[in-house]
């Protein structure tokens, strides 16, 4: 069990570990381009290549991303109603308690855990959360009008490779094999630099706030965890499905929280602060959520 925890957890947290080594050294890293080109290029084809050569229902499918849509609207009901019991604005507080790094530190988890069936439900997972960050987090955080926000999610190359996933999905199509080790090919980029762009951005942030930083930690995490437990309980959900929303709901606040609050200006210093306290606190409980799940 230790070499199978070891083997899961090994790649994650190194490849992290480089990135927070590269970003102590002051070294260049050019977060935004890497961002971009992970974003609008290796995840969508990340997102095709798997779906379109991984064997699962559609309908599984839909259990998972349907479960994380749910989990995500009981954290963001729950958690409004406990900032306003203890006044604090929601544009700020909320979002690190609706959206978990599901794709940073999920995706891989979910990758080595499971396997292929694993990484497909798990962006299943992601892509809920991906369309909820730019429809629903942009809502909370942005100024400006509906028409800018959905021009914003209309401009994401994400989005489009989520309705061909599907697709693919649905009607059990295959890609052509030069376009399949195309996609394959540039999909590879995506959860190499995603973990090693999590380690950059971890060693940039530092930890203010600490009290509050670690309440929102928990929450965000063990609540997380807890309502997933619920949902799976509720929608009876067994097996890889049920494994990979629990773990993708444990997961801590997305490093994406801090960048929306810091084009926005809302306290960036704060959430700073809680992704890097939730990524520790995530880390610590993996192992034990991982026995349990495996």
């Amino acid at each position: 069990m230790l070499n199978e925890l070891f083997a899961i957890l090994a790649p994650i947290m190194i490849s992290t570990g480089i990135g927070y080594v590269w970003g102590k050294s002051r070294a260049e890293f050019p977060t935004e381009f890497i961002s971009r080109i992970v974003m609008n290029v290796g995840t969508p084809c990340l997102i095709i290549g798997v779906m379109a050569k991984v064997e699962v229902k559609p309908e599984v499918m839909g259990s998972v991303a349907l479960a994380t849509a749910i989990v995500m609207t009981a954290m963001g009901l729950i958690g409004w109603l406990w900032l306003h019991l203890i006044k604090l604005p929601v544009a700020t507080y909320l979002p690190p308690l609706i959206f978990p790094n599901n794709g940073n530190m999920g995706l891989p988890l979910c990758l080595f855990a499971f396997g292929q069936t694993g990484l497909a439900l798990a962006l299943g997972s992601f892509m809920v959360m991906m369309i909820a960050t730019f429809t629903v987090g942009l809502v909370l955080v942005a100024e400006g009008g509906w028409r800018e926000r959905l021009m914003s999610v209309a401009k994401q190359p994400v989005m489009y490779s989520m309705a061909i996933a599907v697709i693919l999905l649905v009607t059990h199509t295959s890609l052509p094999r030069w376009l399949s080790n195309t996609v394959d090919l540039i999909g590879g980029i995506a959860i190499p630099l995603m973990t090693i762009a999590l380690g950059v951005s971890l060693a940039t942030l530092k930890i203010q706030f600490l009290s509050r930083s670690i309440a929102f930690s928990v929450a965000r995490v063990f609540g997380g965890l807890l309502l997933g437990y619920v949902v799976c309980e509720l929608m009876t959900l067994t097996g890889v499905s049920r494994a990979v929303v629990l773990l993708q709901s444990a997961m801590p606040i997305a490093v994406f929280n801090y960048l929306l609050a810091l084009r926005y200006n809302r306290s960036p210093e704060e959430v700073a602060a809680m992704v890097l306290v939730s990524t520790l606190i995530a880390f610590a409980g993996l192992p034990f959520l991982l026995i349990l799940l495996l």
